[in-house]
């Protein structure tokens, strides 16, 4: 019997019921996506040291342990590593650093709660990541999508550029090494959830609403006009003032932030400014936050917090510790001295590790190097002594190389002269004069300081190493540094680059300014983290950002401050 064929108008039909089946089954992703995850820490709060019965016990987060408190020190332990306190007596009060699992150590006051009993309280830093997917529909139905992340930048390599749904399953596909269209990471989609394993666990990310306020851009969208406004006084140190009172024109500042208010959040390259912070005549005049961040949260200030190294070496030295750049490395780090030790590094002085002429091989593709991410990746220790023994590839004094072991070694010689521990004397000689608040030094695997950077401050607070330097070392009359200190560190000493040049770990530029040359000096790091000071025009200024590992970082230092602040300063 032969087949009889369905009508046209039926055929028609029942492929239009199919389309609109598929539609259905094909989710409308677009929009922005946001994920949120908290690691820790576990301990914070209130911090209780007193005499029992028992003894000395130290109380926070529920837990409760013996401390060792004589006239000097307390200190104490807790169980599986969560955490421990070491202070002193400063007087009635009791001065010291909470370390976290996290290695980290934040300072903490401890004053007088009653008859041989101590209170304060911890605030340690937030480990957490943010993701965002903003999700556009292409003409042929695909998404496109890239990955942000404000903490780490981790979109850079972890490099997405479309995400495809299937059913409950879920790729996002992108580029990996040379090959692209590569499966990055696989998970599901369900009751308009997105679930997926990235850095650090598995997030969940849910769709930001249209009238939602979104730290993805500067200031929420829409955003309101942005109008002027002197900063805060907030005990912190800074005396604050309007742009008016400085010599600064308002509607040039005005349209400078508007336009980081309106820059479009439509790539993962776009500069993501986080705080900007103008001063003149040692007055704040200029504050202002955006995506999500504010002045009492501590930002990372990656490699910029080698100032931090230089600026507290100084303020040893004009306290009298009897460190100077004329100061041997190996001499001073090592109890004796190899019988086989290469003859340049005899000649090592504390000038070339502050300099990075030290002559150190810091190549970070390989892995014998003294560079950091390379000792960290090797599970090393001892970093101090790892540096110590890897080869010289020039002799001290000879090239610059950039190198982050060799302000750490710097770091470790001043701890070794001081008999200190580098954040106590940070706390006693830098941060409790110039009024810092809430901040988080990274430590070594032995627990000291690290010289080389990664520390988190208030960019209130580490604007103030700028100040410091431009007051000739002073602040509020105190001499922290030496002037000649002061000076020196921010000299061009030697060629970073062609444009760029390296005084005791700052860099210095020059900028046209009125038709005539200025010289600027600034702590620079990874992701735009820019503190600058310029002497001649008694100027202050410092970013905060995001774009870690992007060229586009270095955005605030070569485009925003010509073309945007100096022209605005009369």
């Amino acid at each position: 019997m032969p087949m009889t064929r369905p009508p046209l108008a039926t055929l028609l039909f029942t492929l239009a019921l199919a389309g609109i089946a598929q539609a259905e089954t094909t989710p409308d992703l677009q929009g922005l996506w946001q994920a949120h995850l908290r690691f820790g820490p576990e301990v914070q709060g209130a911090l209780v040291v007193q005499h029992t019965a028992k003894g000395w016990w130290a109380e926070i987060g529920g837990l409760s342990v013996p401390a060792i408190v004589d006239p000097h020190r307390v200190a104490f332990e807790l169980p599986d590593g969560k955490g421990s306190f070491h202070g002193t007596r400063d007087g009635a009060k009791i001065r010291g650093h909470w370390v976290q699992p996290e290695r980290y150590a934040t300072p903490v006051t401890l004053a007088p709660d009653g008859s041989n009993r101590w209170r304060g309280n911890i605030v340690p830093l937030e480990d957490a990541f943010t993701f965002y997917l903003p999700i556009t529909r292409e003409a042929d139905g695909t998404y496109r999508t890239f990955l942000r992340n404000p903490e780490r930048n981790i979109g850079r390599f972890t490099r997405v550029s479309r995400i495809e749904v299937r059913g409950d399953s879920l790729r996002l596909i992108g580029s990996s090494g040379q090959q692209n269209d590569v499966t990055l990471a696989k998970g599901r989609y369900a009751n308009d959830v997105i679930t997926v394993p990235l850095r650090g666990g598995t997030y969940e990310f849910h769709r930001v609403s249209d009238a939602a306020h979104s730290a993805y851009y500067p200031r929420g969208q829409p955003s309101a006009p942005y109008r002027y406004a002197p900063p805060p006084a907030t005990g912190d140190g800074w005396p604050v003032a309007s742009v008016e009172d400085v010599g600064i024109a308002r509607d040039s500042i005005e349209r400078f932030v508007q336009m980081l208010i309106d820059l479009p959040m439509d790539s993962l390259s776009t500069v993501q400014i986080h705080s900007l912070l103008i001063a003149r005549h040692g007055k704040l005049v200029v504050e202002e936050y955006f995506h999500g961040y504010d002045r009492d949260q501590p930002h990372d200030t990656r490699s910029a917090s080698k100032s931090w190294t230089a600026t507290l070496i100084g303020a040893a030295m004009q306290a009298g510790v009897p460190i100077q750049t004329s100061t041997p490395v190996y001499q001073t780090l090592l109890e004796t001295l190899p019988a086989t030790l290469d003859p340049r590094k005899k000649a090592m002085t504390l000038e070339h590790l502050l300099t990075m002429t030290a002559g150190f091989n810091c190549d970070p593709d390989d892995p014998n190097s003294a560079d950091e991410d390379q000792i960290s990746d090797r599970g090393v220790v001892d970093w101090y002594r790892y540096t110590l023994d890897v080869p010289l590839i020039s002799a001290p004094g000879e090239k610059v190389f950039y190198c982050s072991a060799e302000p750490n070694l710097a770091a470790g010689m001043l701890a070794k002269v001081a008999h200190e521990h580098l954040p106590e004397m940070f706390e006693r000689l830098v941060a409790r004069p110039l009024h810092m608040g809430n901040y988080h030094l990274w430590l070594t695997p032995l627990g000291e300081a690290y010289g080389g950077g990664g520390h988190k401050f208030l960019p209130r607070d580490f604007l103030k190493l700028a100040q410091l330097m431009v007051n000739d070392g002073k602040w509020e009359g105190r001499q922290i540094v030496s002037a000649e200190w002061a000076r020196q560190s921010t000299s061009p000493l030697r060629d970073l680059s062609p444009t760029q040049k390296w005084g005791y770990l700052w860099n210095v530029v020059d900028y046209p300014y009125q038709g005539r040359t200025v010289r600027a000096f600034f702590a620079g790091g990874n992701g735009g983290q820019v503190f600058m000071g310029i002497p001649e025009l008694d100027l202050v200024i410092g970013f905060t950002g995001g774009n870690y590992s992007d060229r586009v970082m270095f955005t605030s230092q070569q485009v925003y401050v010509p073309r945007y602040i100096l022209p605005a300063v009369r």
